[in-house]
């Protein structure tokens, strides 16, 4: 089994000045993973022809196709398709058909074409026109020595048409391409070096065929097995009994698999347990809410939150007492309680979990540094803690502070 790499280049000084990001590559890289195409590297340069014409001599030396986006306009910055006709020492001649489609989309639009755009019409001689549905720049497929250069407008919505239209289909002919599959398991609460240890002997043990990476996010890391092959039903077998074997040595751990975010996960088991909950937050400031009402359905189970910054909040609205306050301080295991049982009796819910702690950059203590946060939960008649230590800027405590607030509510779930 032969596997096909790819590079994808995207041209545009545009995207190296930082004006523009780049999500030509990166949405290029997804539809070829789904057809087995393995992307090598990708890069952004400059509007050059020189520099295009040696981005494309390297990579056509490591890969056997190579995705060109960008410099496809009517303008004197847009050096592509010369710097191609160049390269590959094919002169520029009118194409019948590009001009033909060319001038529909002036008429179309009740305007004369003008000698500028007529110039899109001219081709590499050699080339193969791909036909641009949604503008005036048509894209090029070069076929050369059992190797492949497509460019293609940096404009998005004319590439994702294209390829999706045209290229796509045109590259499963043309190359015999393997099975890549992926499975992605979600895991929360560990992080990814002592992961790696609980695993180390399942990971040893897998075949060439299978490889195993680790994508580590906050507090969450997730674990993609990469399989290759040229039978898609043996290798997903095979690949789901390699999970199989190594759930029960993470299954604490794990929370779902694929795309489930936690707050998804989280969602199916309030509605499994038929079970409500809602959130009274200090530090986190609404951003525990949010997360858990980003997911659609979230009404059948979420009721509601108090944001309780000040202290007067925290006495008002969810009943914590203001010798708590005095006594331990708002960010202290008391506090936490005391507003986890306030805002489970306000809502009426199943449920209730509060935050509260010093999100920084400024506040903290000797005792209690910049970071410190106390979490409790109201459920069943009994009352949980938990203190956690973020470890960054005031974004990413408050953050850090909610993935954890989140893994508390799943860990009281799974033991209900």
């Amino acid at each position: 089994m032969k596997e096909v790499f790819a590079d994808i280049i995207t041209i545009g000084d545009e995207i190296l000045y930082g004006q523009i990001l780049d999500t030509n590559s990166q949405w290029i890289s997804q539809q070829l993973d789904d057809i087995g195409v393995k992307v090598r590297r990708k890069y952004s340069i400059s509007d050059q022809s020189e520099i295009i014409r040696e981005a494309v001599d390297e990579s056509l030396g490591k890969v056997q196709l190579v995705f060109v986006t960008g410099g496809l306009g009517p303008t004197k910055d847009d050096l592509t398709k010369k710097a191609l006709s160049d390269y590959f020492e094919m002169p520029l001649e009118l194409n019948i058909s590009a001009l033909e489609d060319v001038e529909s989309i002036f008429k179309k639009f009740g305007k004369p074409l003008t000698e500028i755009n007529r110039q899109q019409a001219f081709l590499p001689k050699g080339s193969t026109k791909i036909t641009n549905d949604c503008g005036t720049a048509p894209g090029m497929w070069f076929d050369i020595d059992r190797k492949v250069v497509v460019s293609m407008p940096g404009v998005p919505f004319e590439m994702k048409a294209m390829m999706t239209k045209s290229i796509l289909p045109k590259i499963k002919k043309r190359f015999q391409l393997p099975i890549i599959i992926h499975k992605v398991i979600r895991t929360i609460g560990i992080g990814e070096s002592w992961l790696a240890e609980e695993i180390a002997r399942w990971e040893d043990a897998l075949p060439a065929h299978l490889a195993l990476a680790y994508l580590p996010g906050r507090s969450q890391v997730k674990l993609r097995l990469t399989g290759i092959s040229d039978d898609r039903e043996l290798l997903e077998l095979e690949m789901n009994a390699q999970i199989s074997n190594l759930l029960p040595q993470i299954q604490q751990y794990v929370y779902g698999f694929g795309d489930l975010e936690i707050e998804d996960a989280i969602g199916e088991l309030l509605k499994q347990k038929n079970l409500t909950i809602a959130t009274a937050e200090s530090c986190t400031g609404g951003y525990l809410s949010h997360k858990l009402t980003s997911v659609p359905g979230s009404s059948e189970y979420y009721y509601g939150s108090v944001i309780a910054y000040h202290n007067s909040i925290k006495e008002r609205e969810l009943g914590v007492s203001a010798k708590t306050l005095e006594k331990h301080g708002a960010v202290s295991e008391e506090t936490a309680k005391e507003m986890a049982e306030g805002i489970r009796k306000k809502m009426k819910v199943d449920i209730g979990i509060s935050t509260t702690g010093i999100a920084g950059p400024d506040g903290g203590t000797e005792e209690k540094p910049v970071g410190t946060v106390w979490m409790a939960i109201s459920f069943g008649g009994k009352l949980k803690t938990q203190k956690i230590q973020s470890p960054g800027t005031r974004l990413l405590n408050i953050e850090y502070s909610t993935v954890k607030a989140l893994d508390f509510i799943r860990q009281t779930l799974n033991e209900a």
